[in-house]
């Protein structure tokens, strides 16, 4: 006999059946209405987030075109800036070279008006005197250092200004790449799109990078840049018209003083000049006057060799007549004449000699102050010749060094020279 299988398990009722049919398409409905939310939900998301996310990118890349503008703006200003204080920086240098150069020339006075007091050292025992000359020249040596003091405090300030524009060259230099490196990244960052092959997911790109600043500190630190180099320029500017002034004084200040030694060194010759000329004048008379004397000395002892010999005469017939024999030794008039004689004689000798010795003792006096006029003459002759040596010198001041030919040393050299008879007795009583 057959036999019926059943199937093993739980069975359900036929209400469980309809309600389990009935659930699934309930919850399918529910499922699909909720995706059919979430659908119009997301195509709204979708777009409002794409229009949101075209809208934010098309700000960002205008405000990038708009930081661009401003930062190229800022190196354009920057770019001026710079090269103005490259201009100046060149100007302010070839004005501190011109003082330099002014400094150096100061050099050639000096050491002139020092040879020139040097030179004047050589002078001789009475011209050795503190004269215009000598005080012109400390003068002009006092010029001249106040000159290359003046100068060389212009030189340094010079030196320091240019360092400080070569500073603030290198801090507006140093904001230049800054913004030349910025306007880089910026502008490749405006060429990236979603397309571009090195766009990629970065760690924490929203942090804020540390040495951040607000665009008002970034604004004031370019300002401040600028304004700092603009305040250095000016001052260089103000500083370069300060040392042309100064070049222009101290030239003049010392054209006036080497006018002033050139008048005292041609006032100081032409008295000099007339110093000459009267002893010369009184040496030509001396000489006169010597040569009378020396012819009326002569004289004088010719005629004593003269009453000499009258009166060795007169004494030769005094002795012969005493040898007459008894009363012939009589003292008659011719023994009275000749005794008056000798008496007459020896008080003409006497007043001979006398004036014979106030003579030699006047020639004595004119052969010594002769030798003094000489000798003062050599002396303002070497005082003379040094003094037109110094002025010939001091044309090296207005001739240029290539045309400056020096005049002939005029000194005389008497080494192992054979004086004369006259300058060896003057010598002698000296």
């Amino acid at each position: 006999m057959a036999t019926l299988s059943v199937k093993p398990g739980q069975r359900f009722t036929l209400p469980d059946w309809y309600t389990d049919r009935d659930l699934i398409s309930t919850n399918a409905e529910r499922q699909r209405s909720a995706s059919h939310q979430i659908r119009q939900e997301a195509r709204i998301l979708r777009n409002e987030t794409n229009n949101q996310t075209k809208w934010d990118e098309h700000d960002n890349r205008t405000r990038l075109n708009e930081r661009i503008d401003g930062v190229n703006q800022w190196k354009e200003a920057l770019d001026k800036c710079l090269t103005d204080t490259d201009v100046e920086i060149n100007t302010l240098t070839q004005m501190k070279e011109a003082a330099e150069r002014a400094l150096q020339a100061k050099n050639l006075p000096l050491d002139v008006a020092i040879e020139c007091l040097t030179l004047r050292e050589s002078r001789r025992a009475i011209d050795v005197v503190k004269d215009p000359v000598e005080d012109e020249l400390h003068k002009e040596v006092e010029v001249i250092d106040a000159a290359k003091k003046d100068l060389q405090q212009k030189v340094s300030e010079a030196f320091e200004q240019l360092c400080l524009l070569q500073e603030a060259r290198h801090q507006l230099n140093f904001d230049h790449r800054g913004k030349m490196e910025a306007l880089e990244i910026d502008r490749t960052c405006v060429s990236l799109s979603v397309n571009s092959p090195n766009i990629s997911y970065k760690v924490n790109p929203t942090r804020v990078p540390v040495g951040s600043v607000t665009p008002e500190q970034w604004d004031q630190y370019s300002q401040y840049n600028k304004d700092r180099a603009e305040a250095e320029m000016k001052a260089a500017a103000e500083l370069r018209e300060a040392i042309a002034l100064t070049i222009a004084q101290t030239d003049n200040e010392l054209e006036a003083q080497r006018v002033a030694s050139e008048f005292a060194f041609r006032k100081r010759i032409h008295e000099l000049e007339r110093a000459l000329d009267e002893l010369r004048w009184q040496e030509k008379n001396t000489l006169e006057e010597i040569a009378e004397m020396e012819e009326d000395i002569r004289r004088l002892e010719e005629d004593l060799r003269k009453k000499i010999w009258n009166l060795k005469l007169a004494h030769t017939r005094l002795e012969t007549r005493t040898y007459r024999p008894n009363v012939e030794l009589c003292r008659d008039q011719a023994q009275h004449g000749l005794t008056d004689e000798v008496h007459q004689l020896e008080g003409t000798i006497a007043a001979l000699k006398q004036k014979l010795a106030q003579s030699q003792d006047a020639l004595d006096a004119l052969y010594k102050h002769l030798y003094r006029i000489q000798t003062d003459i050599g002396y303002k002759t070497n005082s003379l010749i040094l003094d037109n040596k110094c002025l010939d010198s001091r044309r090296k001041l207005t001739v240029p060094a290539e045309k400056f030919v020096p005049e002939v040393d005029t000194f005389n050299r008497t080494t192992n020279r054979t004086l004369s008879p006259l300058k060896s007795r003057q010598l002698e009583l000296a």
